[in-house]
């Protein structure tokens, strides 16, 4: 039975004691809510519906996030990343809901909003592992009556097939543009070797054999999981011989996320300057150049390059691509070359 009374503060207090249940305890502002919850929570009891809220209820998505950075994201390959991710949903005003209030109108609303700043895949990164997070809120922290508001909501359509070349220019202005003592290396050491962002800022020196020309990558920090061995060409060996040894064994001592900040301030003051020439010269800037440049692209550049050296299979063993799909996009032999082999 219901038992419903009215606080000095003016709220209205709902307690259910049901046989069976756990004691349940709500609080609303009139008096109508009140009796309706009671009802509707009675209803569920009887039919053996009933879900314990509480948890849901209590806890705010901010307190969820670093729950799940710490059980969850703590364990994965792409802690940094998905940390700064969740840092991203942490600065919303979702944060500081409780799970239960959350809503897929919200998520779509929020959606919509870094649609207008942000490319689709941009989008989905964040969306992903917060939605992971009910999943998980759900199935492992004994929240059963918790509604995933991304069941609801629809991810922005994505399409990875980026065809931007990045030319030499680009590249040399980009580092001389850059504050970043590291980042001029990074660039280069990635339109050499064709690895990722986060491979590189992981590398340790006991891991590069200048020798052999060699960098080897367990699969403790590549993308998929699987080690590989990265060639080095003449000029990614001078990027390397010409870097410090650090104390703590790292080739690089900065994060992933730092180096596409980096990027992204150096590649503006590139733009900025060129702008600038353009204008004492009395010359019409190029509206393609040093725009919607990405760190990743330096990698897309590298295998553009390497495509014309080796075979899709050699070049899957450089880059670490486990589907040979992904890397068609970076042949562009023509008709003439396949008559050239024929007898």
């Amino acid at each position: 039975m219901a038992a419903i009374e009215q606080r000095t503060e003016g709220t209205w207090q709902v307690r259910i004691r049901k046989k069976g249940y756990p004691a349940t305890v709500k609080t609303f502002m009139n008096k109508r809510d009140a009796e309706a919850w009671a009802r509707m929570t009675e209803s569920e009891m009887e039919r053996g519906l009933w879900r314990d809220t509480t948890n849901a209820e209590s806890t705010t998505l901010a307190v969820a996030i670093q729950r799940y950075m710490a059980e969850v994201t703590s364990k994965k390959r792409s802690i940094e990343s998905e940390s700064s991710t969740m840092r991203v949903w942490l600065a919303t005003p979702l944060a500081k809901l409780s799970l239960a209030r959350i809503t897929s109108e919200d998520i779509a609303k929020l959606r919509d909003e870094w649609m207008k700043s942000y490319a689709p895949a941009t989008v989905v990164r964040r969306m992903t592992p917060l939605a992971h997070l009910f999943v998980t809120a759900k199935k492992e922290w004994g929240m059963t009556s918790l509604v995933n508001p991304f069941d609801s909501v629809k991810k922005p359509a994505v399409s990875n097939e980026r065809t931007r070349r990045v030319s030499q220019d680009e590249i040399f202005r980009i580092c001389a543009a850059t504050k970043s003592v590291v980042l001029p290396s990074i660039v280069k050491l990635a339109v050499e070797t064709a690895m990722r962002r986060g491979e590189m800022t992981k590398i340790i020196w006991k891991n590069v054999d200048l020798k052999s020309r060699t960098v080897y990558l367990p699969k403790t920090i590549t993308k998929n999981g699987f080690e590989r061995t990265v060639p080095l060409s003449t000029a990614a060996v001078a990027v390397l011989s010409g870097l410090p040894r650090n104390i703590n064994g790292r080739v690089f001592s900065i994060r992933a996320d730092a180096v596409t900040q980096a990027f992204d301030r150096a590649v503006l003051r590139a733009r900025a300057s060129y702008e600038k020439e353009c204008v004492e010269q009395g010359a019409e800037p190029d509206a393609d150049f040093l725009v919607d440049l990405h760190p990743h692209d330096m990698r897309h550049e590298a295998t553009t390059r390497l495509a014309d050296k080796f075979a899709m299979h050699e070049l899957a063993k450089i880059t670490g691509h486990r589907e040979t799909r992904m890397l068609l996009r970076y042949y562009h032999p023509s008709a003439e070359d396949f008559a050239k082999r024929l007898a």
